[in-house]
């Protein structure tokens, strides 16, 4: 049985976090020229979305912003269908991304292994300059040598607690909780 346990972020902590991760990115890039940010499904495309709103409204810049299906590439597939296939949504990327600076978005850093995932589907796409990652939360445990640029939040966790991100986009509500099994 899996209980709450405690709220981590509400619907403002996670508003500030995807704004100062916003700031990061226009930092480190020297504004957002060549600029491509990329959500992993489900809950990375919207938070994708947020932060190229936040940063348009810093920078008074439209940066393209697309989605990322990595079903395919997942080392740990599962079958979804009745005919033992997977589930694929499919990946709109709605800009080349050869030569441009692409900002992976998740929701929770854990094991690696989505971003590893990612990193084969965009290449697959093209040839990125540079690829940065951004998530919401980044709770340790790692299985790949992959870290995150760009972080709202570190949370380590027992290998018996679950990260759950809720957005108000899917979820009717904005908030990051910590369950234990």
């Amino acid at each position: 049985m899996v209980t709450e346990k405690a709220v981590v972020l509400d619907d403002q902590a996670i508003r500030r976090a995807l704004t100062r991760i916003a700031h990061e990115i226009i930092e480190k890039n020297k504004g957002v020229e060549d600029c491509v940010i990329v959500g992993i499904k489900t809950r990375g495309i919207y938070l994708a979305q947020r932060i190229a709103n936040r940063i348009e409204q810093i920078e008074g810049k439209k940066i393209a912003v697309g989605e990322l299906d990595i079903t395919l590439y997942r080392d740990d597939l599962t079958t979804k269908t009745a005919d033992r296939e997977p589930i694929v949504n499919g990946s709109d990327i709605p800009t080349d991304i050869t030569n441009k600076k692409v900002i992976l978005v998740d929701d929770v850093l854990f094991t690696g292994r989505t971003v590893r995932a990612a990193l084969d589907a965009l290449i697959d796409i093209g040839r990125p300059a540079h690829i940065q990652l951004a998530v919401l939360i980044d709770r340790g445990h790692r299985e790949f040598p992959i870290r995150a640029d760009y972080v709202g939040k570190n949370i380590p966790t027992a290998s018996s607690e679950k990260i759950v991100v809720e957005l108000e986009d899917i979820d009717k509500n904005d908030q990051v909780t910590i369950h234990k099994n």
